[in-house]
């Protein structure tokens, strides 16, 4: 049966694709970074085969232990670990940015090198959740935005490398996904507010008041985590992989309008959109 590792499988829709694999009957090594997590996904898992792997992705030592983790047969890992972390970029505390890094770029990249020897061995592919806000930025969310470009980046640099030994390089672009992260948006802003400094409060509070309603729109817009494991696993399973999978159609709209409209045109809408101020 076909391999697949997969990061950040502890909940939302690394949890989900890891159920749906396990049940189209791949053995799937699920990344948690809690025992307790990958105990309650293992359990879930009716008929199918979910081995929990505890996986911390910023720790070296966890990235190391994967080579006696995993067996000696890979075809894929999918690269899902992520966070958020927002905010206006002038307040952001440098060990934020770290963290945001760390997590969705160098962690991603540590796992990929760590079981690429495998995945060699398979010609296997590397999967990348990536984001349309790997590809279009917006207020607010710069941190995460920068995390989700450099993905692309890298993956683009991937895919090219590797391509002599046939090992397919692919990134999934959701938009927002009706997962605990978006669910917990409001709470999560309540959270930046209070790190802010009394002064970045006070020059961004009307940019907050912004993200605040368009939290609210997009949280009820937001799209089923099952229609972004249902691109995973097209992406894992298809004979000839795209190379990148934007998830629904608001997705690809989102992406369209981004490309075509003049970059000052869309700068002064994706403002609006978000609700900062023409003025200070």
């Amino acid at each position: 049966m076909p391999s697949v590792l997969i990061t950040g499988a502890g909940r939302g829709i690394g949890r989900g694709v890891a159920l749906r694999m396990a049940s189209r009957g791949w053995e799937v090594h699920a990344g948690v970074r809690r025992s307790g997590d990958g105990e309650s996904l293992a359990a879930e898992a009716a008929g199918g085969t979910i081995a929990p792997v505890t996986l911390d992705v910023t720790d070296q030592d966890a990235i190391a232990a994967l080579d006696g983790a995993l067996p000696a047969r890979l075809d894929a890992v999918v690269n899902n670990a992520g966070l958020v972390v927002d905010g206006p970029i002038e307040g952001l505390s440098l060990k934020a940015l770290r963290d945001q890094f760390d997590v969705n770029v160098i962690g991603q990249v540590a796992v990929t090198q760590a079981v690429l020897p495998r995945l060699r061995e398979s010609r296997g592919r590397v999967v990348f959740m990536s984001s349309v806000s790997g590809r279009l930025a917006t207020p607010w969310t710069g941190a995460y935005n920068a995390s989700k470009f450099a993905i692309e980046g890298l993956a683009d640099s991937m895919r090219m490398e590797l391509r002599p030994w046939g090992i397919k390089v692919i990134l999934v672009e959701p938009t927002s996904t009706d997962t605990d992260m978006w669910r917990d948006a409001l709470h999560q802003l309540d959270r930046t507010e209070a790190s802010l400094s009394p002064s970045h409060r006070m020059l961004y509070a009307k940019h907050l008041a912004g993200m605040r309603r368009t939290t609210k729109v997009i949280q009820k817009q937001a799209v089923p985590p099952e229609r972004v494991v249902d691109v995973v696993e097209r992406a894992l399973t298809a004979t000839r992989p795209r190379a990148r999978y934007p998830v629904g159609v608001l997705s690809k709209i989102q992406l369209a309008a981004g490309a075509l409209t003049p970059t000052r045109v869309m700068d002064v809408s994706l403002a609006r959109l978000t609700g900062v101020p023409r003025k200070a």
